[in-house]
């Protein structure tokens, strides 16, 4: 009994790390795959904040009230060009506005 109990124990072992071994390039595969793909751009390539706010101005934004480097681009609050009061997301590489969202006036 006790052979047939070490020699189950001993099956089991190699059939999980024989299938740990199996997985291992799988997942390695994936990881990298996800990191490159979906990664965020490199912090290099982006563009500055003085060349953020140039590109927001010749779009017609003005009165920056603050801009945040954020993990995946500038968040920016300014007034528009038709007057309101918004935040903006801007593409790091590019400073294209990505979503616009009016904020209420705290003078109201």
């Amino acid at each position: 009994m006790r052979a047939t109990h070490l020699l189950s124990v001993l099956l089991i072992s190699a059939g999980i790390v024989t299938g740990g071994a199996l997985l291992t390039p799988v997942f390695a595969q994936n990881a990298s795959t996800t990191s490159v793909g979906a990664s965020a751009p490199s912090s290099a390539d982006w563009l500055s904040i003085p060349q953020v706010l140039q590109r927001l101005e010749a779009s017609g934004y003005r009165d920056f009230e603050e801009i945040e480097r954020e993990s995946d681009g500038y968040e920016v609050k300014a007034t528009d060009p038709e007057g309101r009061r918004v935040e903006i997301d801007v593409d790091p590489i590019t400073g294209e506005v990505l979503k616009t969202e009016v904020k209420r006036d705290k003078r109201s």
